[in-house]
């Protein structure tokens, strides 16, 4: 039998014997592999390509032609999802199905298939108009109960909760009885009604190639072409053929330093942590083992063997985790993108990224190996007559390790100092890298210098610290641990925090929260009164101010606009042009300094930085003719809101520039409501007018910071406890001794929780200062975007706290539960 045989037969029944120990090493290296596998499958599960999707996107049909809104320009690109529309192209007349054939070819056959929406009451749902008894549309949705509809007949989805025999109500409209229940085969949430002849509403959204419109589907004589794409679009035809999607090319994705460098990064991190995590479990092992370990030298055992055996324990325990681990995985990830897609989103056939999956697995196994590396080494130099004798082996100082430490922290904070004015936060992520292994590396030396003030300590917690110091291959890793997580999750707190902090100051608008503007874009004048008297009665009682634009002589429009610097961008305003009344509404009062400069003639600006020795430069620009040059007199006002900028024209200084003004745009304070219908209501009088509504900076916080909190609470406590409950265990002597003289379990309680609060401590406050370094480095390239933009650098109080005190409280509280009461057991004399 051979060396690596016999060694794994007696890491599985060791491992056996320590089911206990062994659970908690597989969970720990067996949960990362789970959650990423999960999340690979998950994700690959619930993406539809374009070849998976050829079913539900076309059926048995050749091609799919949707109709563009008029005076849409049209070009689909190679890569089938590309696409421009402007709104001044050429009206293109609305198609017949004649005419389709006729640029489809002879032998062509359609069948309509339009989208849009259903009314029925106050409700607008998603609707499908089509013959689903025709062989064309087989595979687009699939029948699960009663029959395809025919003519004032439906079908509708399972979202409904209709069966057949119910009946819908479309306003003005006759019922629609509903004959049939039918899925999508990769959108189980899809809310839809289909049938031949339903009565449609107009969409109230923007038209999007993948939107709402009229169109049919096509068997044709030939497949549909990217050559024959020009001549549809031309037409006012969007396509989307069998052989367009079926031809898509696949481009490799190009090599990605930064990405490579992230990968790389948050792969060290994990191992890293779970190594830490895991070593105490191994290092109680080998502690457990090391008799009969010592046995085995005895008989002849070589150091390589012993070495051997304690890394049989990582690949058994790391492998069965592992395994067991990305089966899991696997199966969660396709059966959370089925729960997944019922809430919202798309599903295709359940798929496993086998190269990545694979990956992870094989990082679970190396980190099994690694975490068993140390006790493995430990294991092959240990002194056998010493063991066999009954003493405690020395442990032996490593003189030269906290030198190496330093000089990694050194060079981890110079390579931090680099990389914070590097583009991208990546860098910095991976020089805190180094710093983190330095720190581990010190870690021994950290430990052993604080064990001396153990001294200063009351009793129960002077000796939870010497055992900590004494225990150091246990206590070690435990601290490591827990400075790694700190670490990076003050980092990652200082950084999200401070770039939070950096858009809420930046946040710049051209008008105060709360306003309401209307513009009516390239309209006439009685297409611009129309929409002007419907606004007025849509909002009866709210006073409009009006705005003006510009054009020349020859009827070209042209937008003014001036160039400041704003957060180290710079940026291009366009301002407005008003009178008294805009000018109230712009600052929120009365100003009579900034209300007599509009009427002299003069720009009022609220952008400090956009003056000049008095004067604001414009370029005056248009789509068709070239820009122009101006610098008109300004003075600086005080706007409406801290971080409103912008500036007012008034329409006498456009006109001595040469220019003509007409009213197209309406401001108001008036906040529509959420289920306001303003816009379509107004869309009614022109489809031309867009609406903006000035709500302010609303972002919160990253709400994933506190789930960072949560992710260390895990990871600290847990750990903490792991190796707390491993000290324990390995204090049953020290603790019978205390028991025996009369200790009550209360004291006893307090030397377990001593342990979780010297490991949760020391850990944290370290990683409190490798983490703020980080983070305040991590702050530049989150807050930067231009030359001259300084840093913003922001600490979230309440989150660091938490972390930093609140974690080691909950460790400390959560090892006071520990079990502490002992049989008294006999001692030799």
């Amino acid at each position: 039998m051979s060396a690596v045989r016999a060694a794994l037969r007696i890491a599985r029944r060791s491992a056996w014997r320590s089911r206990g120990r062994s659970a908690l090493i597989m969970v720990m290296i067996g949960l990362p592999v789970l959650v990423i596998t999960a999340i690979l499958t998950l994700t690959e599960t619930m993406t539809v390509t374009p070849q998976e999707g050829l079913a539900a996107e076309l059926g048995a049909a050749d091609a799919r032609l949707v109709q563009v809104p008029a005076g849409t320009e049209l070009h689909q690109e190679q890569n089938g999802a590309s696409w421009n529309t402007g709104g001044d192209g050429a009206a293109v007349p609305r198609l017949t199905a004649a005419e389709v054939v006729a640029l489809l070819g002879p032998g062509t056959r359609l069948i309509p298939f339009s989208t849009g929406v259903l009314r029925l009451g106050t409700e607008r749902v998603d609707a499908l108009e089509t013959d689903l008894r025709d062989p064309l549309t087989r595979g687009m949705l699939t029948l699960s109960e009663g029959r395809f509809p025919a003519a004032r007949e439906v079908a509708v989805t399972p979202a409904f909760g209709l069966r057949p025999g119910d009946l819908l109500q479309p306003p003005g409209a006759a019922p629609l009885t509903v004959v049939g229940v039918v899925e999508h085969p990769h959108q189980p949430s899809l809310r839809q009604v289909v049938g031949p002849d339903l009565p449609l509403a107009p969409s109230d959204e923007f038209w999007t190639p993948s939107g709402y419109g009229t169109g049919w589907l096509a068997d044709t004589p030939k497949p549909v072409s990217w050559t024959d794409v020009p001549t549809l679009n031309s037409a006012g035809l969007f396509v989307t053929s069998r052989a367009m999607l079926t031809g898509l090319p696949v481009r490799a994705s190009a090599f990605d330093v930064q990405a490579t460098v992230g990968i790389g990064t948050m792969v060290i991190m994990v191992v890293l942590e779970i190594v830490l995590l895991a070593g105490p479990a191994f290092a109680v092992g080998l502690r457990r083992r090391r008799r009969e370990l010592a046995e085995i030298a005895a008989q002849g055992g070589s150091a390589g063997q012993l070495r051997t055996i304690v890394l049989a324990d990582g690949l058994v325990l790391g492998g069965v985790a592992t395994l067991v681990a990305t089966v899991l995985g696997i199966g969660a990830g396709v059966l959370g993108a089925q729960v997944v897609a019922r809430w919202g989103g798309q599903v295709g056939p359940p798929g496993v990224p086998w190269s990545p999956v694979l990956s992870v697995a094989a990082l679970g196994l190396l980190t099994g190996l690694v975490a068993a590396l140390v006790p493995a080494v430990q294991a092959a130099r240990q002194n056998t007559a010493t063991v066999l004798a009954g003493r405690a082996p020395a442990v032996a100082d490593r003189p030269g390790w906290p030198l190496v430490g330093a000089v990694l922290v050194l060079a981890g904070l110079g390579a931090t100092v680099v990389a914070r004015r590097q583009p991208g936060s990546v860098w910095v992520l991976a020089s805190a890298v180094l710093v983190l292994l330095g720190l581990v590396v010190l870690t021994p030396w950290l430990v052993r210098h604080t064990g001396r003030l153990a001294a200063r300590l009351r009793l129960p917690l002077r000796v939870s610290v010497r055992d900590a110091v004494r225990h150091q291959s246990r206590t070690v890793s435990a601290v490591a641990a827990v400075i790694a997580v700190t670490a990076t999750v003050v980092a990652v707190g200082i950084g999200a925090y401070s770039e939070y902090m950096d858009r809420r100051n930046a946040y710049t608008s051209a008008r105060p929260t709360g306003m309401l503007a209307i513009w009516g874009g390239n309209m006439g004048d009685a297409a611009w009164n129309r929409l002007r008297a419907e606004a007025a009665r849509q909002l009866p009682g709210v006073p409009l101010a009006a705005g003006y634009h510009a054009k020349d002589a020859q009827g070209h429009r042209y937008a003014l606009r001036y160039t400041v610097r704003w957060n180290g961008i710079r940026t291009r305003r366009t301002v407005a042009i008003g009178d008294q009344a805009l000018l109230r509404l712009l600052q929120g009062r009365h100003d009579p300094q900034a209300a007599a400069a509009l009427a002299s003639g003069k720009a009022v600006v609220f952008d400090a930085a956009a003056l000049r020795d008095g004067k604001l430069a414009l370029r005056a620009s248009s789509t068709s003719v070239p820009a122009r040059k101006l610098d008109v007199p300004a003075v600086l006002a005080t706007p409406a809101d801290q971080h409103q900028g912008g500036a007012l024209l008034p329409r006498t200084l456009v006109e001595q520039a040469g220019f003509s003004t007409a009213e197209r745009q309406l401001y108001a304070m008036y906040r529509p409501s959420a289920d306001s219908t303003l816009w379509r209501d107004l869309a009614k009088a022109s489809s031309r007018v867009t609406i903006a509504s000035e709500e302010g900076y609303r972002n919160l916080p990253d709400p994933g910071l506190w789930g960072w909190l949560g992710g260390a609470l895990v990871l600290v406590v847990g750990g903490t406890l792991a190796a707390t409950r491993l000290a324990a265990a390995d204090m049953r002597p020290e603790r019978a001794t205390m028991m025996a003289i009369g200790a009550p379990p209360g004291m006893l309680r307090v030397v377990v929780a001593g342990q979780a609060l010297y490991i949760s401590g020391l850990g944290a406050l370290v990683g409190l200062v490798a983490g703020t370094v980080t983070g305040v480095a991590l702050s530049r390239p989150m807050t930067t975007h231009g030359a001259g933009d300084p840093a913003t650098i922001a600490i979230p109080w309440p989150f660091v706290i938490a972390v930093v005190v609140g974690l080691p409280v909950l460790a400390t509280a959560a090892a006071l539960l520990t079990r502490t009461r002992l049989p008294l057991t006999g001692r030799l004399q």
